[in-house]
């Protein structure tokens, strides 16, 4: 009795799983960790449509998180079926689709079978061009629209017409479809300058304008009508919800002071135009501004380390090294990746860092890792235009310098009046853990260093 009663709860089970139990051929994709404190992120675009053929390793969907743009990548090969949407909020660990690891790949047969049917079509195209010699340029058009694709793996149709990061932000701002653009990168893919592009043509960034545009796509690009009180909404990107918060959070929760003063870079700019070819010949980049800045900081720094500590509750952390954070404008908001250990490096290998974050960071390729840290912060505002401004400090980090644009303007050297270049400097401070004398004391500092660049050179 007691064997048939096992028997029987047995079968209950299997019969159980075969009605109600889950598929094992269908994975669950979850949102996975990204870094320590971040526990959420944003599905901020898909990569592969709904009910499409990925293969492994194969990214399917974009993630925006605090500090960076992520992409993830396909688990299994198999059929993906949606189940979060773009523009969610989504926790960590939590489901965003399902992979069908049984579904078939398509047959490359069928495919061969469609290439060798465009080229058909095309030959056909070529040999109609060759008879009517008056449509010459039409067909010409019509051959590009059609001619296939030399290599159609997975990697080339990921590429192919799929914008970046910093590409689809514009793109979803202004309403266009990565469909409508003329992607100019590498395999095809669309690069933020053919989004901006797009962005002034209304189009698809090619210069030539197409008679069957959408009275819908005119009207958006037609310009501001007359009296108008038309209002729209947008949802703000996580990136920029965290600059607001953390904003806020350093006006509200710092005793934050700005002490100002000018400086003349007479000698700075005499230095880069004497040495500047052979800085180039030498480097392969530019002298430019941001180095300089940042090699006088850094010495000013490793000299008063109180300006380049932070506060933790009721201790101060001081550091023997400078890890500067650089300000770079992106089309989804301003980022600071450090350059670290600026005190130890060379002009050359500054610069030739500040450019691979900031490509980075208008690409939205910027790591996690490269995005923490930082002990002190530059911001240029002078590139925009702005004259004087007061920076807000970037926590938990004590001080930031503001740069702004360089002005001729008349000064007194010696008793005379001359023209210089002047730029006027910002230090924006924490007051609880840097005095007024301090933060005073050290931009004169970085004053003195950047009129006779030799002495820094020279570590004096």
């Amino acid at each position: 009795m007691k064997l048939f009663l096992v028997e029987l709860l047995c079968l209950q089970d299997n019969i159980a799983n075969f009605l109600f139990g889950e598929n094992m051929s269908v994975i669950e994709i979850k949102v996975p960790e990204v870094g320590e404190s971040i526990t959420e992120v944003t599905l901020a675009q898909w990569l592969k449509e709904d009910g499409a053929y990925v293969k492994e390793d194969e990214p399917i969907c974009e993630f925006e998180s605090d500090k960076a743009t992520l992409e993830l990548p396909a688990e299994k090969s198999g059929v993906i079926q949606h189940i979060a949407s773009e523009g969610d909020d989504l926790e960590i660990g939590a489901l965003i689709a399902k992979i069908d690891t049984s579904a078939e790949a398509p047959k490359e047969s069928e495919e061969k079978s469609d290439k060798k049917k465009e080229k058909s079509d095309e030959s056909a195209t070529t040999s109609a061009e060759k008879s009517e010699p008056d449509k010459k340029e039409e067909p010409k058009a019509d051959k590009k629209e059609e001619e296939p694709r030399e290599d159609d793996s997975s990697e080339s149709a990921y590429a192919a017409g799929h914008p970046s990061p910093a590409a689809a932000k514009i793109l979803r701002e202004h309403d266009i479809k990565p469909a409508e653009v003329n992607g100019t990168g590498r395999e095809g893919r669309i690069t933020k300058e053919d989004a901006m592009r797009a962005v002034e043509k209304g189009g698809d960034g090619s210069d030539q304008s197409t008679s069957a545009e959408p009275a819908e796509k005119a009207e958006r690009t037609s310009g501001h009508t007359a009296f108008s009180r038309e209002e729209r909404k947008e949802k703000m990107s996580r990136m920029r919800r965290t600059i607001a918060s953390r904003l806020v959070s350093a006006k509200n929760n710092t005793a934050m002071l700005t002490t100002f003063n000018e400086v003349d870079l007479s000698n700075v700019m005499s230095m880069r135009k004497k040495y500047q070819d052979r800085f180039v010949d030498k480097h392969g980049i530019k002298l430019g501004f941001m180095s300089i800045f940042s090699k006088a900081c850094a010495k000013a720094l490793m000299d008063m380390p109180q300006v380049n500590a932070r506060l933790e509750e009721n201790e101060i952390v001081y550091h023997d090294y400078v890890d500067i954070s650089i300000a770079i404008s992106t089309p989804n908001g301003l980022v600071v990746p450090p350059v670290k250990n600026v005190e130890s490096l060379s002009y050359a290998e500054i610069e030739k860092k500040i450019k691979e974050l900031a490509d980075k960071a208008r690409e939205g390729k910027l790591s996690l890792n490269e995005m923490t840290g930082g002990t002190f912060t530059i911001t240029n505002g002078g590139v925009f235009g702005s004259l004087v401004s007061t920076p807000i400090l970037n926590e938990p980090q004590s001080a930031i310098l503001g740069m702004h644009t360089i002005q001729q303007r008349p000064v007194a050297v010696d008793g005379n009046v001359e023209i210089r270049p002047m730029m006027y400097l910002a230090l924006s401070y924490d007051h609880r853990i840097i005095d007024g004398s301090t933060s005073v004391t050290f931009l004169v500092k970085v004053k003195e260093l950047l009129e006779d660049p030799v002495s820094m050179i020279l570590d004096l």
